[in-house]
């Protein structure tokens, strides 16, 4: 039973990787991509401040430009992700303080809820840092 199992997980996990790649394969490859983020401060590349961004064009370095949108594009998601279940870690801790009536294992389980929020907000701080740390590393 197990290997039947772990087949079909590596089957599935095997389906979900190849369907993207074989349904980009059967598209053209883009000629463009749409920023939305503001990064005409960036130094080292022109980038549009807006709109879209012909990867033909002579004035724009548009393969950076898009690479340091999806960055910033998936990096704000995943903030705003984390921030999500850290308020809802800060309630459920609280509630579960507020509720303890003295147990303290229960005192134990609200502390810990909060402590692992405090984590989960200097994990999503970190989130936000990452696009300043490519920037480095690119020399933008």
């Amino acid at each position: 039973m197990k290997k039947i199992l772990s087949a079909l997980v590596l089957i599935s996990l095997a389906a979900v990787l190849a369907v993207p790649m074989m349904i980009s394969a059967q598209e053209g490859a883009p000629t463009e991509c749409n920023i939305t983020k503001d990064l005409s401060g960036l130094t080292g590349i022109s980038c549009p401040s807006s709109g879209t961004c012909p990867f033909d064009s002579p004035s724009y370095d548009c393969g950076m430009c898009c690479l340091m949108n999806a960055i910033y594009t998936v990096t704000d998601w995943i903030f705003v992700l984390l921030i999500a279940i850290v308020a809802v870690m800060v309630i459920a801790g609280a509630f579960t303080l507020v509720t303890a009536a003295g147990a303290p294992e229960k005192v134990t389980s609200g502390r810990n809820y909060i402590i692992y929020a405090m984590i989960g907000m200097v994990v999503a701080l970190l989130a936000k840092a990452i696009p300043a740390i490519v920037k480095g590393l690119m020399g933008l």
